[in-house]
């Protein structure tokens, strides 16, 4: 069973629920919108050791851009230093990194996304191998060769018809940007994208939503014909238990209800995620309690990563197993439990060590730079001098 909340206030909080347990849980914000918009920069600085160019898009630092992207189809002018270039923001700022950006924007639907620079025709990796060719066929047909089109895995639910009108709006919406762009001044924001709500009904309508939970009256009654929707106060999140699952996500450490534990800890260039036995010494022989704890912290790790926002590079250091037909068991549980997440998980399987790695595409800000800051004591590194008069090491 899966719901919504929503929490209407400044910034409006939502929240999925998925059997009881809170699997995301966002602000909806100007600042939460920042990724996938789109800017008229200047370019600041071409560097071409690593090609790529500093631009000006009016944030307090200059955002990254690539100077090849990585469609082959995509058709772009060379960039000089001064510059007027449309952007789009691909990753949000994050500690001392501006934003990434890309010149090969994109638009996003409910049902395909529109590529008006480039003429590549894909669909989603989360539609099956056998339907694939079905959508490919009806999306070069749709573009006929003058932009390029991904076909979302909700365009299976429609009529042709559906997805036609979707992509001349698209569009439509493309040209009143792109006839804006020449006179807008550089740097500013020339297309402010889906807020996180639009977002998350777009991703999850396809998917089904059993019940949507809101305090705000007006938004009760615009999706009361589409969603079964249930009216609260504005305590609707304390009352669900879903601001303590949110706290307790902001911990280091996650109890497995079967004794075992997870300790996230998330560095400068990865998250590393570590399964341990703790209280659960197992009434039956070792391997088989092993077992048992990494395949429950399959589905628990899964839910704590869409939680938790957690992007880039994931290592997780699982406990070490014997058998090869347990390691693959694993494998396949933990890429069963990941299917559910909206954002473009990757798992690129087991390492020399016995570490498991995957990849998550970085979209907003994780869940952790939302609620907490830096001690301002420690500045974040969480430990503390010894005195002099201590023993050392």
């Amino acid at each position: 069973m899966r719901e919504i909340y929503i929490k209407s206030g400044s910034p409006r909080e939502l929240a999925v629920v998925e059997d009881g347990k809170l699997c995301e849980y966002l602000l909806d914000d100007a600042a939460s919108a920042a990724a996938e918009a789109m800017y008229l920069g200047r370019v600041e600085r071409v560097v071409p050791g690593m090609k790529a160019a500093f631009v000006d898009i009016g944030q307090t630092r200059n955002g990254f851009l690539p100077l090849e992207e990585r469609s082959a189809t995509a058709m772009l002018p060379r960039l000089q230093t001064g510059d007027r270039v449309m952007v789009q923001v691909k990753r949000e700022p994050q500690g001392e990194k501006g934003a990434f950006l890309t010149r090969d924007v994109t638009l996003c639907g409910q049902y395909v996304i529109l590529m008006p620079m480039n003429r590549y025709i894909g669909v989603s990796s989360r539609v099956e191998e056998s339907k694939r060719p079905v959508l490919k066929n009806m999306g070069t047909e749709i573009a006929e060769g003058r932009f390029g089109l991904i076909m979302r895995a909700a365009s299976l639910q429609v009529a042709e018809s559906v997805i036609r009108e979707e992509t001349d709006e698209l569009l439509a919406r493309w040209e009143t940007i792109r006839r804006a762009a020449p006179t807008a001044h550089a740097p500013s924001m020339v297309y402010r994208p889906r807020t996180a709500l639009d977002s998350l009904l777009d991703d999850y309508r396809p998917r089904g939503i059993d019940r949507l939970v809101t305090n705000d009256e007006a938004l009760a009654a615009a999706m009361a014909e589409e969603l079964p929707v249930t009216l609260a106060d504005s305590q609707l999140m304390e009352r669900a238990g879903l601001t303590r699952q949110r706290d307790k996500a902001l911990e280091r450490r996650v109890w497995l209800d079967c004794g075992g534990t997870l300790v996230i800890d998330p560095c400068e260039a990865m998250t590393v995620i570590d399964v341990n036995t703790a209280k659960n010494t197992g009434k039956k022989e070792l391997e088989q309690t092993i077992l048992k704890t990494n395949l429950e912290a399959c589905g628990e790790i899964a839910r704590q990563v869409r939680l938790r926002n957690l992007g880039g590079i994931i290592l997780i250091d699982m406990i070490d197993m014997e058998r090869e037909e347990h390691r693959q068991q694993v494998i396949d549980a933990l890429k069963a439990a990941l299917a559910a997440d909206r954002v473009k998980t990757v798992l690129h399987g087991m390492t020399a060590l016995g570490l498991i790695e995957m990849t998550r595409k970085r979209s907003r800000v994780p869940l952790r730079d939302e609620w907490t800051r830096p001690c301002h004591v420690c500045r974040g590194t969480g430990r503390e001098r010894l005195c002099e008069e201590e023993p050392h090491g």
